[in-house]
């Protein structure tokens, strides 16, 4: 499986993005989909994870209320919607694909990682 993540960028504090992650290859066994992220200096941190039918979902505590997890097996694609903003938010964020949990050893493939930096 192959994870492309987009959709990072420059923001204000308050402010919105969207990511999304496409998967490709092996795509038709059902995994669940996390996002993680890691700020410079700073270890990996569980986001947000979604079971393969998108009836089960988690959020870390910090994130709860301001970020949404979906996914379109369709499309292949996961998202996740950020909104109000943090400076602390700023991180590179990674997909990955695997188990449901927020345990990263629960997930086999991981994306490139897209850089979202928060301005205050």
């Amino acid at each position: 499986v192959q994870l492309q993540a987009s959709g990072g960028g420059l923001v204000q504090a308050g402010g919105s993005l969207r990511l999304s992650c496409a998967a490709s290859g092996r795509t038709s066994i059902s995994y669940s989909m996390g996002w993680f992220r890691q700020a410079p200096g700073k270890e990996r941190e569980f986001v947000a994870a979604i079971n393969w039918s998108g009836s089960l979902t988690i959020y870390e505590d910090s994130v709860k209320g301001r970020f949404t997890i979906s996914r379109d097996n369709a499309k292949n694609t996961v998202y996740l919607q950020m909104n109000s903003l943090k400076p602390e938010d700023t991180a590179v964020y990674y997909c990955a694909a695997g188990s449901y949990g927020s345990n990263f050893r629960l997930y086999d493939y991981w994306g490139q990682g897209t850089l979202v930096t928060v301005s205050s």
